[in-house]
């Protein structure tokens, strides 16, 4: 990611400050699976941003990595997750996943919620643990219109194919999917 792109992303999280915390869900459309996750293990949440998604993981009970390229967003996490209690649950780090998905265990869950880049689609595979959850979202051009970082109609369905679906949607210039390895 370019110095500008960061610098982008950092302006973006200061401009909305840090998130207020209390009632943590689950990111958009994993609501209606929330029992879908499970509430023991670890888990990776990709472009964690200021760290909700990962908060909710660790309220559930899970050991949570998050990795954003905003040191900004990252400090955010860190200071929510303090403040929600899950401090010790969760730990975030800032990374360029433009470089690739840096090394590490398999993981029970990966959330990756608004961030698509395909390049990381067959090293997000490799690094569930048998059995572990896939919760990915993300913008799409069914419904809006096309763009870099959009998923194509049946892209997520297509790049996670080795996975066994529980359930995926797209429309409305979104597109998500939760599949089990």
């Amino acid at each position: 990611m370019t110095r500008e792109d960061r610098r982008r992303w950092d302006e973006r999280y200061t401009r909305q400050g840090p998130a207020l915390g209390g009632a943590v869900e689950p990111p958009g459309v994993f609501a209606a699976y929330a029992e879908a996750f499970p509430t023991a293990g670890t888990a990776l949440d990709l472009a964690c941003g200021p760290g909700l998604g990962a908060i909710w993981l660790a309220r559930r009970g899970l050991n949570v990595s998050g990795l954003d390229v905003s040191p900004v967003a990252i400090a955010q996490a860190g200071d929510l997750a303090e403040r929600s209690g899950v401090g010790d649950r969760c730990r975030f780090d800032v990374v360029d996943l433009d470089k690739g998905l840096p090394a590490g265990p398999p993981v029970d869950v990966i959330l990756c919620h608004k961030f698509r880049d395909r390049r990381l689609d067959q090293a997000i595979i490799e690094r569930l643990a048998p059995g572990g959850l896939l919760a990915i979202a993300v913008l799409s051009e069914v419904g809006a219109a096309p763009g870099p970082f959009r998923a194509a109609a049946g892209e997520l369905p297509g790049a996670f194919a080795d996975l066994n679906v529980i359930a995926a949607g797209e429309g409305d210039g979104y597109a998500w999917l939760l599949a089990r390895a």
